[in-house]
């Protein structure tokens, strides 16, 4: 089985044991992404900004594996709160307009109190 692990460098990476996403063959996983920003720095306070920002970083990890955006079949959205869903879902639409994945919203605690959306995705190639 041809496997490939993709790293975007987050430190809960390696303390947890987790890749940023995993390919196999013409599929790809990418693990629930947050709005992680370099050195730890704050992330955009509204959940908008946030959502883009997951969105861009799991770009990234589809690029890495050679695959992109168009590939997604599949993304679950966690919120904090359902009232920021037509934020987050306005950043997700405009990555996935053309795409349309089958998706799944969910509102939930996230590990970092910052964070008001974290997005996992799966593509097919």
């Amino acid at each position: 089985m041809d496997r490939e692990l993709i790293s975007s460098g987050a430190a809960f990476e390696e303390r947890v044991g987790y890749s940023r996403a995993v390919r196999v063959g013409d599929q790809v996983w990418v693990s629930g992404t947050a709005p992680i920003m370099p050195g730890d720095a704050d992330p955009p306070a509204d959940a908008y900004g946030q959502a883009r920002i997951c969105l861009e970083i799991i770009g990234r990890a589809l690029a890495e594996a050679g695959f992109g955006l168009e590939h997604v079949v599949r993304t679950r959205i966690y919120v904090t709160d359902a009232s920021l869903i037509d934020e987050v879902g306005r950043a997700h639409g405009e990555a996935f307009a053309g795409v349309r994945p089958a998706t799944t919203g969910i509102v939930t605690q996230l590990l970092d109190p910052r964070w008001v959306v974290e997005i996992e995705a799966e593509a097919v190639r």
